[in-house]
């Protein structure tokens, strides 16, 4: 069986682009968006959002240390996530535990219980089938991570060099 792949375009209906950094840009938030689907509905049958699913994975690799609210929100992929909401969602499921932390009364200390380290090696079994969506191999996905990771270096290098010059302006007028 032949499947065609379909273009940007015709997924979109759009007939032209203004050039290819539009296309780009449209693409890679078309693309986001759909592997943003694909990862939920992986994770239904889990009874996780991705969100959760990101904050058992950081526990996990500090396991068996905790982290602060404050870390986790560091650490998350999404870190504009109301993370005191999500810790609880996954305390309730007996996932995660907290307890107050000592260096700061305000923050919890957050670890992963025995019953989220085995939902995530239930997980692991099949975290292959997210990988085969892709439908790239190794050295696609090589290339695609070097030019996505340089994308953001470059963006981060422009903005740390616009918050040292934004220090030398005159206050009161931009």
């Amino acid at each position: 069986m032949v499947y065609s792949i379909m273009q940007i375009e015709e997924l979109l209906q759009e007939g032209k682009f203004q050039h290819e950094l539009h296309r780009l840009r449209v693409n890679l938030i078309y693309s986001a968006h759909w592997l943003n689907g694909k990862i939920c509905d992986f994770l239904m049958p889990f009874d996780i959002t991705q969100q959760q699913f990101n904050i058992l994975r950081i526990l996990r690799g500090v396991h068996p240390k905790a982290l602060s609210t404050l870390q986790l929100r560091d650490k998350m992929i999404i870190n504009k996530s109301d993370t005191s909401r999500l810790v609880e969602r996954l305390q309730s499921k007996n996932l995660v535990k907290k307890k107050p932390c000592k260096k700061d009364k305000r923050l919890v200390d957050v670890s992963i219980t025995r019953s989220g380290l085995e939902l995530l090696d239930q997980i692991d079994e099949d975290i292959f089938k997210l990988d085969h969506i892709l439908n790239i191999d190794e050295r696609q996905a090589r290339s695609m991570n070097r030019l996505l990771n340089k994308m953001r270096k470059e963006e981060k290098r422009k903005n740390e060099y616009r918050n040292e010059n934004d220090s030398f302006r005159p206050a009161g007028r931009i």
